[in-house]
């Protein structure tokens, strides 16, 4: 970050003093969660964050120590989360909704000291557990469900039987604060390791430098708080300023998302490019979706495609903003701007943050050439999790080589794909995005994904596998049609050779397509 863009970040830094703190001195009856289940002042949640933290050091938390969070959307999460940063510990939320091979994984990386769990994801905790010695394990949700043999300490004793004031320890800006699990869609999460100053830096950059939050805001993330996009949308981006925020502790349903949108009328929508293509989907079939409320509607995760972007405007009015960030980076450093957003592009560098499109040696290419995308900022990840050679892999002299491929144009940047998603057919390079956006022309496709295949001959060509839109029928008769659709909008080459018609994709907990699990699918 140049000086003119990066926020003053004083060497003493705690993220639960200046996020959840500051605005509950200033505004302790402030609603800060909107729902649901119920509304929650900032006075309550910073309560609730000092009684958390308090209660890990009556368990004998030391600075340092790792606290695996296993909590849906909630202002449980928020105060585990902020509680254990207040003490100077190192929360690690991951998905509640994942499976027992997962969390192994997850308690094996980051030893996790302590586990905060609900009570829907117990079994499988207790099945990745299996014999090992388990950590302390602190059950919110059901306390009364069945403790499949493991001591369990309830919340609600030792959480509400603290003390309500609870001082920040004394971190550094650069102490690590918390850890990020990758979203896994090319292979095993690793840890991302961020200091108290990441969030700091990304509010000033994006919040605040892109989006323009406002403190009458009321933010709703699609995406989990567990994530690195959604735990910024829903989290801290609207607790710098004292605004609101609307969480979710269900699973991710269109019906339920929209319906949340009618009651609670959001003015800033966070989202994922598959769940637009899902809200677009129901609005056909229901006239009265209803995103009125919406000031600013939000894309990352994955390149949002041209289609999308211009039948979300036709139906509702309102551009996207399509932009990418990632965990190692925190949140967004290429974003579309507000009355600016091109489609098929993610904008520019948001401020403080710069990028460079270099070749396999390191070496810029100039505008219009497909190359490798480097990013620098401030909120940098200090490294993975107890892996220093794979953190010198992607850390380049300041620099962090994202994997993904781009093209600059006209100071835009588009999303080509990840690296191993590129496709080289005719000795041409294809971006899978490019076939996609292709599909999704057609009025019956909800959602594409396109892969390279290698034939007997060891000829590379495209496949592409599609979703059908609800109340379709009968697909056989589709496969010549969708086939002729892309043949009218793309050269030969790019044509994908066959069409698979598939009941969904295979995604992330985050929404990505995993486009490595249909290279190697039968089908």
């Amino acid at each position: 970050m140049t000086a003119a863009h990066l926020p003053h970040i004083p060497e003493r830094f705690n993220i639960s003093s200046y996020f959840l703190d500051a605005p509950a001195h200033r505004w302790p009856d402030r609603t800060a969660i909107v729902g649901e289940p119920h509304p929650v002042t900032y006075a309550e949640l910073a309560t609730l964050a000092n009684r958390f933290g308090n209660a890990l050091l009556s368990l004998g938390c030391e600075r340092g120590d790792r606290i695996l969070i296993i909590l849906p959307d909630s202002a449980e999460f928020i105060a585990a989360f902020f509680g254990a940063a207040k003490i100077g510990a190192i929360a690690v939320p991951v998905n509640a909704l994942a499976r027992s091979s997962d969390y192994s994984h997850y308690l094996s990386d980051s030893a996790a000291n302590f586990v905060i769990l609900h009570s829907s994801a117990l079994s499988e905790l207790a099945a990745a557990l299996g014999d090992s010695s388990p950590p302390v394990i602190v059950l919110a949700g059901d306390e009364f469900a069945d403790s499949l043999g493991l001591h369990l300490l309830k919340w609600s004793e030792l959480v509400y039987s603290t003390s309500p004031q609870l001082a920040a320890a004394d971190t550094l800006s650069t102490d690590t604060a918390f850890i990020l699990y990758t979203s896994g869609s090319g292979g095993i999460p690793k840890g991302a390791i961020h200091q108290h100053k990441d969030m700091l830096v990304t509010t000033h950059s994006f919040a605040c430098g892109v989006l323009g939050l406002r403190e009458d805001d009321i933010t709703f993330s699609v995406s989990k708080l567990f994530f690195a996009y959604g735990l910024g949308n829903g989290m801290y981006f609207p607790f710098s300023l004292g605004a609101k925020t609307l969480l979710n502790p269900g699973r991710t349903k269109v019906d339920t998302v929209i319906s949340m949108v009618a009651r609670h009328r959001p003015t800033v929508f966070f989202s994922v490019p598959t769940f637009y293509a899902a809200v677009l989907a129901e609005a056909e079939q229901n006239p009265a979706v209803d995103f009125s409320s919406i000031r600013l509607a939000v894309s990352a995760g994955e390149m949002l495609p041209a289609e999308i972007f211009k039948r979300f405007r036709r139906r509702f009015g309102l551009e996207i903003l399509d932009g990418i960030g990632s965990t190692e980076m925190l949140h967004m450093f290429l974003s579309s701007r507000p009355g600016a957003a091109r489609p098929g592009s993610c904008g520019f560098p948001t401020p403080g943050y710069q990028a460079r499109i270099v070749d396999q040696h390191g070496a810029d290419l100039p505008d219009g050439e497909i190359g490798n995308l480097w990013v620098r900022g401030a909120s940098a990840f200090a490294g993975y999790w107890q892996k220093p050679e794979l953190t010198s892999l992607v850390m380049r002299d300041g620099w962090v080589a994202t994997g993904d491929k781009f093209i600059r144009e006209q100071r835009y940047y588009r999303y080509c794909g990840r690296s191993d998603d590129m496709m080289k057919v005719s000795g041409m390079w294809i971006s899978p995005m490019e076939i996609e956006n292709a599909l999704l022309g057609h009025p019956l496709v909800l959602e594409a994904a396109a892969v390279a295949r290698t034939d007997a001959n060891g000829l590379t060509h495209p496949v592409a596998f599609v979703v059908l839109r609800a109340g379709t029928g009968n697909p056989a008769h589709l496969h010549h049609e969708i086939s002729e659709h892309a043949k009218s909008r793309l050269v030969p080459y790019k044509c994908p050779r066959e069409i698979h018609i598939c009941s969904e994709l295979p995604k992330t907990a985050t929404g990505k397509i995993q486009r490595f699990k249909l290279r190697s699918s039968g089908s």
